[in-house]
């Protein structure tokens, strides 16, 4: 299932999900042109809105009718759209790729998208500690256990940490208490979002997090750093891992966007 999203998400092949290799893609693969000039967004009658371009509904990869739940989350789609230049470039828009993602994949199959979220936090980022440095150690607790007190305050779930990276099984009542408050997020778009982020942190509390507006979406992305930040601030940061990093933050912030006009 997560191949599957991935797949809806960034364009079919693995190379188009690291930017340098998406670029080399795109000088042997000339991008399509533009070919509408006006986009509009316009109520419809089941009470959601369309995108349409020169008066024509957007549709997804799939030929499904893109219906959006509000006025916000049309004008975000529509902004990408209006935004491109001579050709189309789909690299360029994060929330486009989203909605066809939410409509032809998590749409059929949220019970396994679901399950996918749930597996991160059987294993979820924010309970793994490192023993030493002492200040590496400080800085995972100041970013990572106001998460972890959110999660107990807010869902009842109690999770134990881990010191370095050999897995420990999580109390069942807490993976219960996850499962039982993602159900209620199982609408597509906003499911789809919290893939993308708790695929993109690495941990499916700091998603949801963000999801209930505990927590900003760039102190996730930046408590979901905390080690590669810890590297970088001792070795440096090579050229193209920093390229392929704000590619993923940019996806992110896409998905924290959505969400937050969904709300």
């Amino acid at each position: 299932m997560r191949d599957l999203l991935n797949d809806l998400e960034s364009g079919k092949t693995p190379a188009e999900l690291d930017p340098i290799r998406r670029a080399q893609s795109a000088i042997r693969k000339p991008l399509p042109k533009r070919f509408y000039k006006d986009v509009s967004v316009t109520p419809e009658e089941d009470g959601g809105f369309a995108v349409r371009l020169d008066g024509k509904p957007v549709r997804t990869p799939g030929a499904s009718a893109v219906r959006l739940p509000n006025e916000a989350t049309a004008l975000l789609l529509a902004g990408e759209y209006q935004a491109q230049g001579e050709h189309i470039d789909p690299a360029s828009m994060p929330v486009t790729r989203l909605v066809n993602t939410a409509i032809d994949g998590v749409a059929v199959h949220a019970q396994a998208v679901l399950e996918d979220v749930l597996r991160y936090a059987t294993g979820d980022l924010v309970c793994y500690r490192a023993p030493s440095p002492e200040r590496l150690v400080t800085l995972q607790a100041e970013a990572w256990d106001p998460v972890l007190d959110w999660a107990q305050q807010h869902m009842g779930a109690h999770f134990v940490l881990a010191e370095g990276v050999i897995h420990v099984e999580q109390p069942r009542e807490a993976i219960a208490a996850v499962s039982a408050y993602l159900r209620q997020k199982n609408e597509p778009y906003r499911l789809a979002c919290l893939h993308v982020m708790t695929t993109l942190m690495g941990s499916a509390l700091l998603a949801l997090a963000v999801e209930a507006q505990a927590l900003e979406p760039q102190a996730a992305w930046k408590a979901a750093h905390v080690d590669e930040d810890w590297n970088i601030s001792l070795w440096g940061e090579d050229s193209e891992a920093a390229q392929r990093r704000s590619a993923r933050e940019r996806d992110m912030m896409s998905a924290a966007t959505l969400l937050s006009a969904l709300n």
